[in-house]
């Protein structure tokens, strides 16, 4: 997945190390594969971000520095946080480790994104229910903001849904989420009666395709944009980025005149299924 990232055009790939990252349930990389595939990137011109975005236990902090350190090591170019504790005290032991503040922080206003920055954070990627203004107002601050694109939304805002936590005890703020949300369900009134709904999924929203808001993502101010693919196969990630590398070139080339044609929609719509 990670050579078809940057083989058809990513800029930046993001990945796990370990058990501490969102993903627990995906093929992470171990240090070996993790170098190697750094050293992939590194030759064509891509950065590569290590995942530590899970809140991180007391007992886990060491481990998580250990790991972040050596991840650090074999030549990752950022590392991507969610836990408050584990952000100071990765900026207090080690002060040249860039940070990205994850999603699952749900930063959603210039404080918040403000505040991150005088933590130490070099970017944030904003929560992912901000309107384009939201997007901007965020932006201006100066700071280096990232926006998702492309894939999965979570039911709740990211980070905040316990509701997996409460049914089976698989946290998604540890990388855990059995992803509830995306089951049937029937609606059922006070009498007791099923309503008539028109389909099961009640729960799930669609995936999200920001593809048609470009242009206005880059009015904006983002810095970079985001596709989920870390449960992907190797085939969705390339067809996706592809699309996207394609449809960006467009737009920074000439925005007034974007638009997305229906030969792309098909193939993100193919690649989904």
């Amino acid at each position: 997945a990670l050579i078809a990232a940057v083989n058809n055009g990513a800029d930046a790939v993001y990945l796990g190390l370990g058990a501490l990252n969102a993903r627990r349930s995906a093929t992470n990389f171990d240090l070996d594969s993790l170098a190697e595939a750094t050293r992939f990137a590194h030759l064509r011109g891509a950065r590569v971000y290590l995942t530590a975005n899970v809140v991180v236990l007391p007992q886990e902090l060491s481990g998580a520095l250990t790991m972040i350190a050596d991840a650090w090591a074999a030549g990752v170019d950022a590392v991507i946080v969610q836990d408050l504790g584990l952000l100071r005290a990765l900026r207090e032991s080690m002060p040249d480790v860039r940070i990205h503040a994850s999603t699952q922080i749900d930063a959603m206003n210039p404080d918040s994104v403000l505040a991150l920055a005088e933590s130490g954070v070099s970017r944030v990627t904003l929560a992912r229910e901000l309107s384009l203004d939201g997007i901007a107002a965020c932006a201006a601050t100066g700071v280096e903001v990232e926006s998702f694109v492309h894939g999965a939304i979570c039911y709740s805002y990211s980070g905040q849904c316990l509701m997996s936590s409460m049914i089976g005890r698989r946290s998604a703020n540890r990388g855990m989420c059995a992803q509830p949300c995306r089951l049937t369900y029937e609606l059922i009134d006070a009498g007791g009666s099923v309503v008539a709904t028109p389909g099961r999924y009640l729960l799930s929203p669609k995936d999200l395709a920001g593809i048609t808001q470009l242009p206005g993502l880059i009015a904006a101010g983002v810095r970079a944009l985001k596709i989920e693919g870390r449960m992907k196969s190797p085939e969705y990630v390339a067809v996706v980025t592809a699309v996207y590398r394609a449809a960006l070139d467009r737009a920074i080339a000439n925005p007034a005149e974007y638009s997305v044609p229906a030969s792309e929609w098909e193939l993100l719509e193919e690649a989904f299924r």
